[in-house]
């Protein structure tokens, strides 16, 4: 499936400014193009500044704007310097898509505490403290969108994966409770929540475990980063205004209800 569109004409964020995490590579990458052909500005953030730049040039290429910023999210100090100066340069900040996150995998009996705090820090904590940095600009303007990427797991669970559904399914309260707490301030917060996608999170699965993976799918395909970007782009956009505290699944029909 082709990472662009081109000719995009449907949902439009001209004048806003984006900010997604992990937007290096796999669905944050996806996210910040479709955010881009939308007509955001989008600033890139990630440890990996190659792949940043590679994101941006693509980005810019299609003549949208783009700006990378060196985050952590592991680290509170880079969160904080990464958001200030995006900020800074592109003027304001209406959208947020914390997407950046790890996985540590083990059976719960064997997982070492630094591979539980690890995940925690990162994908839980380090949504949050993405959050609170961003919701100046947004609380000045009165106008927000934060956007969470959680996890199918952590709606259902997954052996080996404790801390990772702990922390997905922790993004999950999360979201619910700052979209209760920002309603009034008409700033929304909703989670999308992938199933099965392609991405190099999941190319070190074993050949047999995907096609079990694909079993369980009722559409029968994995999923494209750019379909939850598409999710990503819609809760984005002025169409989804009276939406908040909603986890969106894009899972192929994995999970229902």
């Amino acid at each position: 499936m082709a990472e662009t569109s081109a000719g995009y004409r449907g949902i439009r964020l001209d004048g806003r400014v984006a900010l997604v995490t992990g937007a290096s590579q796999g669905i944050g990458r996806a996210c910040a193009i479709a955010l881009a052909e939308a007509g955001a500005a989008v600033a890139l953030a990630a440890r990996n500044q190659q792949k940043l730049a590679e994101t941006a040039d693509h980005i810019r290429a299609a003549g949208g704007r783009a700006e990378t910023f060196k985050i952590d999210v592991a680290s509170e100090d880079e969160i904080k310097a990464g958001i200030k100066a995006a900020i800074a340069k592109l003027g304001k900040l209406d959208i947020l898509v914390n997407n950046a996150g790890i996985a540590r995998d083990h059976l719960a009996m064997r997982m070492k505490r630094a591979d539980w705090d690890d995940v925690i820090s990162t994908n839980l904590t380090g949504a949050y403290l993405c959050s609170q940095q961003a919701l100046g600009s947004m609380l000045r303007q009165r106008w927000g969108r934060i956007i969470n990427i959680t996890s199918i797991f952590g709606q259902m669970g997954q052996a080996g994966q404790a801390n990772y559904a702990a922390s997905k399914a922790g993004m999950i309260g999360l979201t619910m409770a700052l979209a209760r707490e920002l309603a009034s301030r008409n700033i929304t917060v909703n989670a999308v929540a992938p199933g099965y996608v392609e991405t190099a999170m999941t190319d070190v699965l074993a050949p047999e475990q995907k096609d079990n993976v694909l079993g369980m799918i009722p559409l029968g395909r994995a999923g494209a980063p750019r379909d939850v970007a598409n999710a990503v782009r819609f809760l984005a956009s002025d169409e989804a205004s009276y939406i908040t505290g909603h986890v969106l699944s894009v899972n192929g029909g994995m999970l229902m209800g």
